[in-house]
């Protein structure tokens, strides 16, 4: 009979210290995605390439800036 005693009180006593253990070690914070590539465009004038959600776009051209969209397309 003492050694079942001695038995339920290693096991609650071992359930007790992995309980304490598993409490003091840090989990990893949750590694966020990286960020999906986004659509590259070349400016008309300049060549430049730009995230096609930052460029300016005319009759279907693509410009980095006002200045290059008012001197138009370059003719190389």
């Amino acid at each position: 009979m003492k050694y079942l005693v001695l038995l339920v009180v290693l096991v609650v006593a071992f359930g007790f210290w992995k309980s304490r253990r598993n409490l003091a070690q840090p989990t990893r914070p949750h590694q966020p995605s990286p960020p999906t590539p986004q659509d590259m465009v070349a400016c008309a004038h300049c060549g430049l390439h730009l995230p096609r959600t930052d460029a300016i776009v005319q009759y279907g051209a693509h410009y980095c800036c006002a200045d290059h969209l008012r001197a138009g397309p370059s003719h190389r």
